[in-house]
């Protein structure tokens, strides 16, 4: 809720209900004045993380343009879940032409069931794609299934993640060439036809994305947003150039990317996914569950200075 406004603010006002997009930049910044996109212009920072203000907090500090009209049908736990990982991955997936993802369009979606992946499975939905998850653990399969993934796939069923080995190593390169071969063809088994995808979804990073580049079909994109498994990330080139794929990165959204996919939750198209609401104080425990891939599948919330879940205004 908006408790006080600066100077030029004119949007909004005081007591207006807002959710709050997670990267700010300096609108008057060289590169923006001259087209460039703002979350990649030089000025942009991630709010909260490379910026000392953030959302663990009863009061914090926006610029204007990141705040959105809180939707009046979702209650507040609702509407703070899904903003960070919904236009993160809504961005990944329309954001880089002439890769949106279009009717038809296979889509490998790694970490289905977490955050980003429980958004972009239903946005692929949304845009006609046809999404296939990738899950540690066979409980986190119904999940995927709910929200319309047309299948999935356990990663625990391969053993070829990691580094990717030196090709001069032939036999450690070999076995990782078998492994990314039979995900491959997992991948066309679940899909249900010989088909690679067109948009890989990654995020996990060192383990996975020489796999993501291999299984990626010809003319596709790996669209990549962190590095949860390790920052270095080893590819093979010659599947990239010979095939002529794609390796984007991909960083929060803009303003009109951030809109849209609240639209899409507030018409009731894409479903926030809360898994589970937390106090104040067990914020560091829930960013431990998720550093040790425990949390519950979805998004969580946590409540700051608000009574109980289930409002759907301020108390």
């Amino acid at each position: 809720m908006v408790w006080a406004v600066g100077e030029g603010v004119t949007q909004y006002g005081v007591g207006d209900e807002v959710i709050v997009g997670g990267v700010r930049w300096d609108e008057s910044a060289p590169d923006i004045r001259l087209g460039t996109d703002p979350t990649a212009s030089r000025s942009q920072r991630a709010w909260g993380y490379e910026l000392n203000h953030g959302s663990f907090a009863q009061f914090t500090v926006v610029d204007e343009y990141q705040c959105h009209p809180k939707p009046p049908r979702l209650t507040w736990e609702e509407a703070g879940c899904f903003l960070g990982g919904g236009s993160t991955s809504y961005r990944m997936l329309t954001g880089w032409h002439p890769h949106h993802v279009r009717p038809g369009d296979p889509v490998l979606i790694w970490g289905g069931s977490g955050g980003l992946g429980s958004m972009a499975i239903q946005i692929v939905n949304h845009f006609g794609g046809i999404p296939v998850a990738v899950v540690s653990d066979d409980a986190k399969r119904d999940h995927c299934l709910r929200l319309g993934a047309h299948g999935v796939v356990n990663r625990r069923e391969f053993t070829h993640w990691g580094g990717l080995p030196d090709p001069d190593d032939t036999a450690a390169y070999g076995a990782w060439l078998d492994g990314a071969r039979s995900f491959g063809r997992r991948f066309w088994e679940v899909l249900g036809e010989r088909r690679s995808p067109r948009i890989v979804l990654e995020h996990p990073g060192r383990d996975t994305l020489a796999t993501s580049v291999y299984v990626c079909d010809n003319a596709g994109m790996v669209v990549t947003c962190a590095g949860t498994s390790g920052y270095l990330g080893h590819i093979d080139l010659r599947f990239l150039w010979m095939f002529q794929k794609r390796l984007q990165g991909s960083h929060a959204a803009n303003v009109r990317e951030t809109r849209a996919i609240i639209d899409l939750v507030a018409a009731g198209r894409v479903d926030p996914c809360l898994s589970e609401t937390v106090p104040f104080e067990e914020i560091g425990s829930a960013h431990q569950q998720v550093y040790e891939n425990r949390h519950a599948a979805g998004n969580t919330a946590v409540l700051v200075n608000a009574p109980g879940p289930g409002l759907t205004g301020m108390p």
